[in-house]
């Protein structure tokens, strides 16, 4: 079993809802399988229970800092819930986006949102009342779908679950397909990824601050993660900062036969 983690804070939901991830073998055995797709037959980086903590850490950061920012989650603005319900919809849908590689990795994000049903019921049983459990069950649901990269996601929640992801790009996660020789822009690109950070920003809410080893990492920031914020819905909020660290760039490739 994968220790799935995120700081709860004070929100007693969410806490609660950590606790119930831990204990559920058919979610933690569609993050293996998703791996198994992902890495071990398509020599993609890893979609599991590493990837699915890192995002649910990120999305869940960047919405504490828009709400102390005075931004107001859709779940509060649309259905009068709490701030604490929305972070238990970023969690939740963190957890799981990326069940759908169980099946396979062509419209994933799709083949999310039908497991993902009894697996929402399951985890939120008790938790809250049939009303508010469809709410959450919905708004989660819509944030799985929205990820996917043409989507435009119609909550704050949704648009920081697919910033999220978009995040995680650090060169650990690009390890895997670079060793076993999947040498490309995306694999090279995703090594040159030091660092991400996400930090309150100054004249908007949130300043994601990326480091780089090598100019190949602009690929990761321009070509994929604008993409993915300027289709979250909430680019208004981000401002992004990526930077070469040292005065000499770290050579990543040596030679490439083809």
């Amino acid at each position: 079993m994968v220790d799935f983690s995120v700081p709860c804070e004070d929100n007693a939901q969410l806490c609660e809802l950590v606790s119930r991830i831990n204990r559920d073998i058919e979610l933690q055995t569609l993050w293996r399988a998703s791996n198994i797709i992902a890495i071990d037959r398509l020599g993609f980086n890893d979609h599991g229970p590493v990837h699915v903590k890192i995002v649910a850490n990120l999305a869940l950061k960047m919405l504490r800092i828009l709400v102390k920012r005075g931004v107001e989650p859709s779940i509060v603005k649309n259905y009068g819930m709490q701030v604490e319900d929305a972070e238990v919809v970023v969690v939740l849908g963190a957890a799981l986006h990326d069940i759908g590689h169980a099946i396979h990795r062509v419209e994933h994000e799709n083949n999310s949102v039908p497991i993902s049903i009894p697996i929402i019921s399951r985890l939120l049983e008790g938790m809250y009342d049939e009303e508010k459990k469809t709410i959450i069950m919905a708004e989660t649901l819509h944030a799985i779908f929205s990820h996917r990269a043409p989507v435009m996601p119609l909550t704050i929640e949704a648009g920081v679950l697919k910033i999220a992801d978009a995040l995680d790009m650090e060169e650990g996660r690009a390890r895997i397909p670079f060793e076993t020789g999947k040498i490309n822009i995306h694999s090279v690109s995703a090594l040159a990824i030091k660092r991400v950070r996400v930090l309150e920003g100054d004249e908007k809410p949130l300043r994601i601050h990326i480091e780089m080893k090598n100019s190949a990492g602009i690929f990761q920031v321009d070509k994929l993660l604008k993409n993915k914020i300027e289709m979250s819905g909430i680019k208004d909020k981000i401002i992004v900062e990526a930077e070469v660290l040292g005065e000499t760039e770290e050579k990543i490739i040596h030679r490439v036969e083809f």
